[in-house]
C-alpha cells in the first residue's frame, strides 16, 4: 500500500479573504486583449482564452498577482487552446501562472517558445508559473536554427506538469539562466518526451546555468520528471551552476547522463535510469567539487566511458570556466548499479589535457552487479579515495582486493514490473552498510532506513512507498483548470491513493484499483482505523462526468471497482478519487 499524499494545492486562488466578490474572469480571444485585460486586472483575475487555434501570436502576459492570489491565464479547458505558427508567450512580472496551452506545429520567431520575462523595458519574472501546458514538435524547418523552448529568468518561479516533445533543433530545451542572486526555481512532474540526437553540442532537454556563471548558486530544484528518449546530446541534464538538487527523476532509453558539467555542491538523489540495454544511454557524470550521489538505481545501461553507470572524470591544471574543473570531495553513496556495461570509471576522460585524477572522494555502500567488466575502471589513479561497505559481483572487479569492497552473491530478484532489481530474502547486503551517514534517512522508494542500513539504493522495509519510477501516466498536463471544478493536483509520484487502472488503455472496461487511508490528517503517515468519504468519477476531457462509480463512506483499505466503458468511444478520459482533503486524477483511454 502507497502513502497518502500530504498536500495538494488548488491552482485556481481566488481572492484573499474579504475581496472574492471582486475576482473577474476576463474573456480574451487576441494578444491584444490579454494586454488591454491586464491593464486593469488585479490579483486573483482570470484571464479565459477563446477556445481555438491562435495562429502567429506574439502573448506578451505582464502584471503583478499576489501572493496566495495570482492572476491567472488559461485555456477554457483541457487540449482546447492551440497555439501555431510564428508565435510564443512572454510572461513578465510576478505572481502569474499560465495554465492549458498547446504549443504546436510552429515556430519562435524570436526568443524562446516561452520565456519567464518581457515587456518594454524588459521585465523578469518572479514567483510566476508554467503547468499544465504542451510545447510539441514546435521547430523550425532548419534544425539549426538555434532556440530554447522554455527560458527562466528571475526567481522563484515553476514549470510543471508540463509536456515538451519533438524538438530537433539547436538549443536546449528548459534553459534556467542565472544572475547574482540564487533563483531557486522549480521543475517538476513534467514529461521530457523524445528528442532526436543532434550530433552536434547545445541538445540539452535542460541546462541549469552557463560556464561563466557556473560558480555562482542557483539553488534550483528538478524532482519527479520524466525524460523518456532524451538523446539530444550526452548532456540529458546540464548542470552548470552551484547548490542545484536533482531528486526523485526517472530517465528511460535516454543516450546521455545527467551531467554535473560546472559548478559545485549539487546533490543527486533518489532517481531512477533505465537504458533498456540501449545503446549509449548512461547515468550520472561528475565533474566539480562537493557532490553528492546517493540512492540513485542506474540499469542496463550500455554507454562507457563518459556514459557509464557513474563516470568521475579527471580534471584540467588551471581549468577556464568552460573546461573541466578536477573532482574533489564527491560522496557517492548507497546507489544500486545493475546490469551496466561500464558500471564505475574513476578517472573517465584522461587525457593530455585532463590529467587531474578525483581527489578525496568517498564511495560508501553500493552494490553493482553486472556480467560486463571489470566493474570498477581506473582509467586514471584516484588520490586519497576512501572505499567502504560496497558489495560488488558478476564479472570482475577491475581491482586489487581491497577492504571497502565485499565481492559476494547479494541475491537481487529479477526485474519487477517497474524495472527495477531488488535484494531478496536473507541478501547480505541487508543490514551491511558501514559508517555514519546520518544525513541518509531513506532510500530511493522514500521508506525510512533503519538503524542498521542496508547496502545500496532500496531498504528492505514494510513502509508505505513514496516515489516510484515514473511512466506517463504520472506527469505531465492534467486535467486543466476548468474541467473539474478548477483542481489541479501536486501529489508526490507514489502517494496516489488512486492506482492506475488494469487494462490501461481499455476496451471495453477496466478495473479501477483505489485505497481509504484510515487516517486523514495531513501531517501523519500512520494509518489507524477509520473512515473517509469517498466519490470514485470518470470524466471527458470537456470536465463532463460520464459516470459516478463510488459516492458513499468506506472504511479504511484496498478496494477495486470495474468501469465499463463499452458506451464510451474512443479517446482519452480521466478517473478522479476524492476523500477527505484530497483530490487525484489520473488518465485512462479507451480503445476500439
Amino acid at each position: 500500500m502507497r502513502a497518502l499524499c500530504r498536500f495538494w494545492v488548488p491552482l485556481l486562488c481566488i481572492a484573499a479573504v474579504g475581496s472574492t466578490c471582486a475576482a473577474k474572469d476576463f474573456s480574451v480571444s487576441s494578444p491584444a486583449e490579454i494586454s488591454a485585460a491586464m491593464l486593469s486586472a488585479r490579483a486573483g483575475d482570470t484571464l479565459t482564452m477563446s477556445a481555438g487555434i491562435w495562429n502567429n501570436v506574439r502573448i506578451l502576459f505582464q502584471g503583478n498577482g499576489s501572493d496566495g492570489n495570482p492572476i491567472l491565464l488559461r485555456a477554457p479547458s483541457a487540449n482546447s487552446v492551440t497555439i501555431t505558427g510564428a508565435s510564443n508567450l512572454q510572461i513578465a512580472g510576478s505572481y502569474l501562472v499560465v495554465d492549458g496551452l498547446t504549443f504546436t506545429q510552429g515556430y519562435c520567431p524570436s526568443g524562446g517558445v516561452v520565456d519567464f520575462r518581457g515587456g518594454s523595458p524588459t521585465v523578469e519574472s518572479h514567483h510566476c508559473r508554467l503547468t499544465n501546458t504542451s510545447i510539441l514538435d514546435f521547430n523550425p524547418d532548419n534544425t539549426a536554427t538555434e532556440y530554447k523552448w522554455v527560458s527562466l529568468y528571475g526567481h522563484d518561479n515553476r514549470v510543471d506538469h508540463c509536456l515538451l516533445r519533438g524538438k530537433n533543433n539547436a538549443g536546449a530545451t528548459l534553459v534556467v539562466w542565472l544572475s547574482a542572486i540564487p533563483n531557486y526555481h522549480r521543475i517538476d512532474q513534467n514529461y521530457f518526451g523524445r528528442r532526436p540526437d543532434l550530433g552536434v553540442n547545445g541538445g540539452e532537454t535542460i541546462r541549469i546555468g552557463t560556464s561563466d556563471w557556473s560558480m555562482y548558486d542557483s539553488f534550483a530544484i528538478v524532482e519527479q520528471n520524466l525524460f523518456e528518449e532524451c538523446n539530444g546530446e550526452i548532456e540529458i541534464i546540464s548542470n552548470k551552476s552551484c547548490g542545484n538538487i536533482y531528486r526523485n527523476n526517472t530517465f528511460r532509453k535516454c543516450q546521455g547522463t545527467l551531467t554535473l558539467r560546472h559548478g559545485n555542491r549539487c546533490r543527486v538523489e533518489g532517481n531512477f535510469f533505465f537504458g533498456n540495454g540501449i545503446s549509449s544511454t548512461g547515468g550520472i557524470r561528475v565533474i566539480g567539487e562537493d557532490h553528492t550521489i546517493v540512492n540513485n538505481y542506474v540499469g542496463g545501461t550500455k554507454g562507457t566511458s563518459l556514459r557509464a553507470a557513474i563516470s568521475v572524470m579527471d580534471g584540467i591544471q588551471d581549468s577556464p570556466l568552460n573546461g573541466y574543473y578536477q573532482v574533489k570531495r564527491a560522496t557517492i553513496a548507497f546507489n544500486t548499479l545493475v546490469d551496466n556495461t561500464s558500471s564505475l570509471d574513476i578517472g573517465a576522460g584522461k587525457d593530455s589535457d585532463n590529467v587531474l585524477p578525483p581527489v578525496d572522494c568517498v564511495l560508501a555502500n553500493n552494490l553493482i552487479v553486472s556480467s560486463a567488466g571489470p566493474l570498477v575502471r581506473y582509467t586514471d589513479v584516484p588520490v586519497n579515495i576512501t572505499w567502504e561497505g560496497n558489495i560488488a559481483f558478476g564479472a570482475a572487479l577491475g581491482l586489487p582486493s581491497m577492504p571497502g569492497i565485499t565481492v559476494t552473491n547479494p541475491n537481487i530478484g529479477a526485474a519487477a514490473p517497474d524495472g527495477m532489481r531488488r535484494p531478496l530474502a536473507g541478501s547480505p547486503v541487508i543490514d551491511a552498510a558501514t559508517g555514519s551517514y546520518p544525513w541518509v534517512a531513506a532510500d530511493i522508494d522514500g521508506q525510512k532506513r533503519d538503524t542498521l542500513r542496508d547496502v545500496g539504493a532500496d531498504e528492505a522495509s514494510t513502509e508505505p512507498v513514496q516515489f516510484v519510477p515514473l511512466t506517463g501516466a504520472d506527469v505531465g498536463p492534467q486535467t486543466g483548470t476548468t474541467g473539474i471544478h478548477g483542481e489541479l493536483r501536486t501529489t508526490t509520484p507514489g502517494q496516489r491513493p488512486l492506482l492506475t487502472a488494469y487494462p490501461n488503455p481499455f476496451n471495453p472496461g477496466t478495473c479501477i484499483e483505489y485505497w481509504v487511508p484510515g487516517n486523514t490528517e495531513q501531517e501523519s503517515p500512520d494509518w489507524g482505523p477509520g473512515s473517509s468519504w469517498v466519490k470514485l468519477s470518470v470524466y471527458d476531457l470537456l470536465g463532463r462526468e460520464v459516470e459516478t462509480l463510488v459516492n458513499e463512506e468506506k472504511s479504511a483499505g484496498s478496494y477495486a471497482v470495474f468501469f465499463d466503458g463499452s458506451r464510451l468511444s474512443s479517446g482519452m478520459y480521466l478517473s478522479r478519487l476524492a476523500t477527505d482533503g484530497s483530490v487525484t486524477i489520473r488518465k485512462i483511454l479507451r480503445v476500439r
